[in-house]
């Protein structure tokens, strides 16, 4: 496991963020396996590719199905992935006459995608309160001490002097854009992944284009017009956004440290860190973690964007990439924005009579 999102690891507070991580868990994503074939079957019924009777037995089997998750984890490896067995354990609990309507005419790559996509949209919606609760607090920081002069500094040396609501702005305002970009980024990553096993719905012609009306009709997702197994841009625009909204908190978090600074003193937290050997410090700690998480994601980018070099039709090997830094750059986000919004409520006061 990612140590950024290992909780019992010793350092595992300052980067772990349990409601992100519950997001990727192993039952959020059997639960998404089990909606998805639920949906197909009672689209494979109303397609007419299966009679309605057999959807609802399908419906009903998939309803009751638990699966043995130690057993898919101990063919994980041999598979490369949790679907092939998941299907074998269901193919067996369901009725003989229920087997028609479950896993038809799709493959793994369809449920684990579109189990993602179901996750993200857990994780867009509080990502949306957490900006607009930060944007709220600057508003907030800004009404209380935005008058008060600070010195402008250009290239880490004083230049002129500015207010604090010119330096709140510039931390603001791109919060507030990332804000802006979210909704028109969740539809395009919200998406339905319905492919078949080479991503072009001819296992279930001509129903394939319906049946994935109707699956993304029942999930809730946005249905694109064909499947995107090897084309992975809009996963990399989306960590990029991710990388934005932590790199705009990281530059918030650096400013604030350094207007904390002994001899600058243009900013005082309540709840400061500790030194073990220096007890009249106080560390701005969560400030310092903006800046971390900053640049935690910025190094994981690159590997999105390698994971955009998919081999013909599906790719193991970039694919898998994926499952080991999407989660962890939501997230570090999702930590950010929570350090983020604590730090802003800490400030006491602002401006070069702050102390």
């Amino acid at each position: 496991m990612n140590p950024l999102t290992h909780t019992a690891h010793l350092f595992g507070p300052l980067f772990s963020d349990p409601e992100s991580e519950a997001l990727w868990d192993t039952a959020r994503f059997v639960d998404g396996f089990v909606q998805f074939e639920r949906a197909l079957a009672k689209a494979l019924a109303e397609a007419g590719v299966v009679e309605h009777t057999v959807a609802a037995e399908a419906v009903e089997d998939i309803n009751s199905f638990q699966p043995d998750l130690t057993k898919i984890a101990e063919n994980v490896v041999q598979d490369g992935l949790p679907v092939p067995e998941f299907v074998r354990q269901l193919k067996a609990h369901a009725r003989a006459s229920a087997r028609p309507a479950i896993h038809t005419g799709t493959t793994s790559q369809d449920l684990i995608d579109t189990a993602v996509s179901l996750i993200l949209c857990d994780a867009n919606m509080r990502f949306e309160a957490q900006l607009a609760g930060l944007l709220t607090a600057l508003e907030a920081l800004n009404d209380t001490w935005g008058e008060a002069a600070i010195m402008g500094r250009t290239r880490m040396q004083a230049a002129l002097p500015i207010s604090v609501s010119d330096r709140i702005a510039t931390w603001r305002n791109p919060l507030a854009s990332h804000a802006d970009r979210l909704k028109t980024l969740r539809p395009q990553v919200e998406a339905l992944q319905f492919g078949g096993p080479v991503g072009n719905r001819a296992s279930l012609a001509p129903h394939g284009d319906a049946i994935a009306t109707a699956l993304a009709k029942t999930l809730n997702l946005s249905n694109p017009d064909r499947a995107w197994h090897a084309t992975r841009e809009t996963l990399a625009d989306y960590t990029n956004w991710l990388s934005m909204v932590t790199g705009s908190l990281g530059k918030m978090g650096q400013d604030l440290a350094l207007m904390a600074q002994q001899g600058v003193d243009e900013a005082r937290f309540s709840g400061g860190g500790t030194s073990s050997a220096m007890p009249h410090k106080q560390n701005p700690v969560r400030a310092e973690l903006l800046v971390t998480l900053a640049r935690y994601n910025a190094t994981q980018l690159p590997a999105m964007h390698h994971a955009l070099v998919h081999e013909q039709e599906r790719s193991g090997s970039m694919w898998s990439l994926e499952w080991m830094v999407l989660p962890a750059m939501v997230t570090a986000t999702a930590t950010a924005l929570r350090h983020a919004g604590n730090l802003i409520q800490s400030i006491e006061s602002m401006g070069q009579s702050a102390p």
